[in-house]
């Protein structure tokens, strides 16, 4: 091991060694959080957080992206594996008791107001949200050309399923669709467009806590729904749960883009899109298998970012 290696793991370790800094690390592994926010969730002061945010930011831990007047922290998509490997560590003997359980009750409330954000966007929208959808990623939320590959036998999910335009195209190719949406007023659009389609059920419900039976799904769908979810770790173990042995995860949604302030203002997003590395390293470690993420080609139409499409195995 050379000289530089040995150096960068020590820079590592000394970063961790402080709990105020493995706090703020359990906290912005989930989800992103603004420094106001990290504040109030571990009760300390602005320079404290800066401070400690600083440190962090300086050996590679976290990131941050700049939101209007607000900079929003998030742990790095881009950790090499022996960092990975030893922040792995690290959270294992620090636990989730004690002062790591209240600040995870804390930040609760704190992402509850971003769902609640979101949800109305939804309540507001239901109407118009295929045009609007369609107008911004073009033909690729359909996901049609996947429709040949579903087998007559599989039950899917279409997970986030809104207006029920997806959960509409893909029950006449399985067994059952069942399609879970938060919000009662997307799924009101949704229970009109199926309501002459005998294998679609409709489901209200949270992603991060599916009412779906542990291994009911053969194939899930989550299509340009997880840059609306606080906690997409999170999400993406409830689908990992709800999968059968063997079963399949398509995942669409956004790549990074320059867009955030007015996609957070004016349709609730919370994720301006995602690296493909973050959505590789959270798949693993959700438990899937066989995990690739690729991106797609731009459609000349949309005028949307650009997307990527995952896939993998439970």
């Amino acid at each position: 091991m050379d000289t530089y290696t040995i150096s960068s793991i020590l820079d590592q370790l000394s970063a961790l060694g402080d709990q105020t800094r493995t706090r703020i690390l359990s906290l912005v592994e989930r989800s992103e959080f603004t420094v106001s926010e990290l504040c109030s969730v571990l009760q300390i002061a602005q320079p404290t957080a800066s401070r400690h945010l600083k440190i962090l930011s300086s050996e590679g831990w976290v990131e941050a992206r700049v939101d209007g007047r607000n900079r929003h922290y998030r742990l790095s998509p881009v950790l090499d594996d022996a960092a990975r490997a030893l922040w792995r560590i690290v959270r294992e003997e620090i636990g989730g008791e004690g002062a790591y359980a209240a600040d995870a009750e804390r930040a609760r409330v704190v992402l509850e107001h971003r769902r609640i954000r979101s949800a109305a966007f939804f309540a507001d929208t239901a109407e118009r949200w295929d045009a609007m959808r369609t107008e911004l990623f073009g033909s690729a939320t359909g996901l049609a050309p996947l429709l040949g590959l579903i087998q007559q036998s599989w039950v899917v999910g279409d997970l986030g399923a809104g207006t029920g335009s997806l959960t509409a195209q893909l029950a006449p190719f399985a067994k059952k669709v069942i399609g879970v949406d938060r919000s009662e007023e997307m799924l009101s659009a949704a229970r009109v467009r199926t309501e002459s389609i005998d294998n679609a059920e409709l489901r209200l419900g949270e992603l991060e806590s599916l009412p779906i039976e542990t291994g009911e799904l053969d194939l899930a769908i989550l299509g340009l729904v997880l840059h609306y979810v606080v906690d997409p770790p999170r999400v993406l173990g409830e689908v990992h749960r709800a999968l059968s042995t063997g079963g399949r995860l398509l995942l669409l949604d956004m790549r990074p883009h320059d867009r955030s302030v007015g996609y957070s203002e004016a349709m609730g997003h919370v994720w301006p899109g995602f690296e493909t590395d973050r959505i590789g390293a959270w798949l693993v470690d959700a438990g899937f298998t066989g995990v690739r993420v690729l991106p797609l080609r731009p459609d000349p139409s949309a005028t949307g970012p650009l997307l990527f499409l995952a896939s993998a195995h439970a």
